[in-house]
């Protein structure tokens, strides 16, 4: 925790994506329990009703997917009006020209180098020039504030890629089991490839990336 700038919460709700993580008390603890301020991924199929409650609770940061969105203005103001900043997220599929028109009313862009739903997937190398493109953007309106994160297959090979083509922000799968104890309150456990974590994060330091978040999932024995 003391060398991550953020707790990436990947939300699903096996509608959206064909996998289930966290529910919305479980987010909700979570958020509030947490010793890093907690970046919320919802992939969800409908943020337009709870996008704001994960605001209320306390993320840092509520990132929702644009093709999940029915009212985005709507969305984005009532993230912003609870107190969190406001991302949206892009599947491989989707192109950046269809955000390009809300550069001015969020807080970040996150551009998707896997296919959502799963951890453990290869990362895709094709998304670089979509990447790119929000770069060339971001600056050219000079949107300074603004976080271009990727999210999908960061490692210590590709870390290195994502920033070059103008990432800012990475959110890394991190090997811990997040439980629930009797008394309902966080417990984390590692595993032996911390080595590894400590290593991209020491590569994204040394790049000068401007935050990184390290993405946890649910046990598959709860308790």
């Amino acid at each position: 925790a003391k060398q991550s700038d953020l707790l990436h919460l990947d939300v699903m709700d096996n509608i959206f994506v064909p996998n289930k993580t966290f529910s919305l008390a479980e987010s909700e603890k979570i958020i509030k329990e947490s010793p890093l301020p907690v970046d919320a991924h919802l992939m969800i199929a409908n943020p337009d009703v709870d996008a704001a409650k994960y605001a209320k609770f306390g993320a840092k940061s509520v990132t929702v997917h644009f093709e999940a969105l029915k009212n985005i203005e709507r969305c984005i103001e009532e993230i912003h009006s609870a107190g969190s900043r406001v991302g949206i997220a892009l599947k491989p599929n989707t192109p950046f020209s269809d955000i390009s028109n809300l550069l001015n009313e969020i807080d970040m862009v996150l551009i998707m180098t896997v296919e959502p739903g799963f951890g453990g997937q290869s990362f895709m190398a094709n998304m670089m020039d979509k990447v790119r493109e929000a770069r060339t953007e971001i600056d050219r309106h000079k949107f300074k504030d603004i976080w271009l994160q990727v999210d999908g297959g960061i490692s210590l090979e590709t870390i290195s890629t994502a920033f070059e083509a103008g990432a800012d922000t990475f959110a890394g799968q991190i090997p811990l089991i997040l439980k629930m104890n009797s008394n309902n309150s966080m417990m984390e456990k590692g595993n032996d490839t911390n080595q590894a974590v400590t290593a991209t994060i020491k590569d994204a330091i040394r790049l000068g990336c401007s935050a990184i978040g390290f993405t946890i999932y649910p046990s598959s024995n709860q308790s």
